[in-house]
């Protein structure tokens, strides 16, 4: 008896297995959303809606660096006045953001090793 055509064998790229971020996001976010799912794998949804937040801070957060190269660090008013540009802040808060929700979702601590056995001295 003939047996069916089967579909032919391909592999899945390890960068599309796991869970899709809740919402589109920028190159610097997609990069980091693929970089923690590869490494910790959450699945949980305030896990899921926290790494999301911290992804599309980092693209606001590039997007104001680079607006901020475009135009200097230091901007100067209509009286001619040096000034910081004004999104220096917002894009510090951008980063502090993303530090703090990481520090939350526990990702920025290694596991510590197990203690094992001491090894035994020589000549024994």
């Amino acid at each position: 008896m003939p047996k069916p055509d089967k579909p032919p064998f391909s592999l899945v790229a390890s960068e599309t297995i796991g869970i899709s971020p809740p919402r589109p996001l920028g190159p610097h976010g997609a990069s980091l959303w693929q970089r923690i799912q590869h490494e910790y794998a959450l699945r949980d949804t305030g896990g899921v809606e926290l790494l999301a937040q911290a992804c599309q801070a980092l693209d606001r957060a590039e997007a104001l660096a680079d607006a901020i190269a475009r135009d200097g660090e230091v901007v100067h008013t209509r009286a001619g006045i040096p000034r910081t540009h004004p999104a220096v802040k917002d894009e510090l808060a951008c980063r502090a953001f993303i530090v703090k929700t990481l520090e939350r979702l526990g990702l920025n601590l290694e596991t510590i090793k197990q203690p094992g056995r001491p090894p035994r001295p020589y000549g024994l």
